[in-house]
């Protein structure tokens, strides 16, 4: 690797890779190692970590629990614009020492679904929405989150409605700037001290790393300035949920031509398909969308975060949405993964569902306008233990992703259940001490 670029006078790089929930995991190597392309090595269940910390059973992951390469990925080195010391990070795929992608990346799931479509001569096109809550810096995690000092609250869509946190946001804005991350629209949301990013399209993996750095660049940023960047799917009670919005589209590698569009602009079967796939997917994919208890309570307040597979022209009430736009931009917005997703997962989860559905032509169900009163077999897993259910049962699953990380995925989140189900909340307290 070369010392110039992004890397002249690197003191250390953080060479990180996905973990299963999205979290970067890896080790720090100084700049001589990495340039001298010194291989780093990790062990192969901390792609399997809990979210609290902690392992499912070592057969999840080789009961021997050996090693696996981290590979840096040449064209994602950033140097970053925060810290003390110069300091860089390269995200990297975790590699099995034969060489192979590791069953249990989700980076490598996501590279492995691009394949499937460039061996279809296509290739999608990607944009995330991420939304994220700030707040004040709360030292008892058992006390509900505080608005910032400054921040004017309420005011969706308004354009002048983080003023109190401008130097957070200038800062989120430069370190955007210097990392390379083009943002299209950045606004406030409809929650109390709620903010939407969406990330200029571009190609699936590329949009998958921005989204990936973007979260780190947003909490490193937060802890200067004092605050609390929280990216999970429903942070405060009775105020809305948090979304990772994906929209896609798929492209003819040959000529750039949309495939979703014909030549008189008209939606193609190939379209139709793409939305049957994933209609007939998310039920029992639901839990690699929405992986964490929290993203049900946002699925339980359904406005603008929809729990349902039905699909629609404009209409945010379903959970599948094609956006009123120019025929060679026509596209399919998923709106269920929650903004704690793995972007990388999420991503894989909802291409692989159309991608199959084209390769299976599967029908869509006709479109719902207006209010409408959701079919049952378009409903989705309410609950954590449900979808986690539905995807252990699920064919599809291990057909579209493998037996090893599935099984592995499921493991870890039923960990993480049973940690949740070990804590009292202040609702049990205060209701049921009192009354039963």
């Amino acid at each position: 690797m070369s010392t110039q670029g992004p890397l002249a006078g690197v003191d250390e790089i953080e060479c990180v890779t996905p973990d299963l929930n999205g979290v970067p995991r890896g080790k720090v190597m100084t700049g001589a190692g990495f340039a001298e392309g010194r291989r780093l090595q990790m062990a192969r269940g901390v792609l399997l970590q809990c979210i609290m910390g902690g392992y499912p059973a070592a057969r999840y992951y080789g009961s021997d629990d050996g090693d696996l390469a981290l590979v840096p990925d040449p064209q994602r080195i950033y140097r970053l614009p925060w810290g003390e010391s110069p300091r860089a990070l390269a995200i990297c795929d975790a590699v099995e020492l034969d060489g192979r992608g590791s069953a249990l990346s989700t980076r490598v799931l996501l590279k492995r679904v691009l394949q499937r479509y460039a061996a279809h001569g296509w290739a999608p096109v990607v944009a995330t929405e991420l939304e994220f809550y700030v707040f004040a810096r709360q030292a008892d995690p058992a006390q509900p989150f505080e608005l910032p000092a400054g921040e004017l609250g309420y005011g969706a869509f308004s354009v002048s409605s983080h003023n109190g946190l401008h130097p957070f946001f200038s800062e989120v804005y430069r370190c955007m700037a210097q990392l390379g991350l083009p943002r299209d629209t950045f606004m406030h949301e409809m929650g109390v001290s709620q903010f939407e990013i969406n990330l200029l399209h571009g190609d699936a993996l590329l949009l998958a790393d921005q989204t990936f750095l973007f979260k780190h660049l947003l909490k490193e940023v937060g802890l200067r300035h004092g605050l609390s960047v929280v990216c999970m799917a429903k942070p405060l009670a009775r105020m809305p949920g948090s979304s990772l919005h994906i929209h896609q589209s798929v492209v003819r590698r040959d000529d750039g031509s949309n495939l979703f569009s014909d030549a008189h602009g008209k939606a193609t079967d190939a379209f139709s398909h793409f939305i049957g796939g994933q209609q007939a997917a998310m039920a029992e994919l639901t839990a690699l969308l929405a992986p964490n208890v929290n993203a049900y309570q946002r699925y339980f307040h359904p406005y603008a975060s929809p729990n349902n597979a039905c699909w629609s022209h404009d209409n945010r009430a379903a959970g599948l949405r094609v956006p009123a736009s120019h025929p060679s931009a026509r596209r399919l917005e998923n709106r269920l993964p929650g903004a704690d997703a793995n972007p990388y997962l999420a991503i894989a989860t909802v291409l692989a569902a159309g991608l199959h559905g084209i390769e299976q032509q599967r029908a869509p169900s006709a479109p719902l306008q207006g209010e409408f009163e959701v079919p049952e077999n378009f409903t989705l897993p309410c609950t954590l233990p449900d979808a986690l259910e539905r995807l252990k049962r699920s064919e599809l699953a291990v057909e579209l992703f493998g037996s090893e990380f599935i099984e592995g995925f499921v493991a870890t989140k039923a960990l993480e259940l049973c940690s949740f189900m070990d804590e009292i909340t202040p609702w049990e307290r205060r209701i049921l001490a009192a009354q039963v």
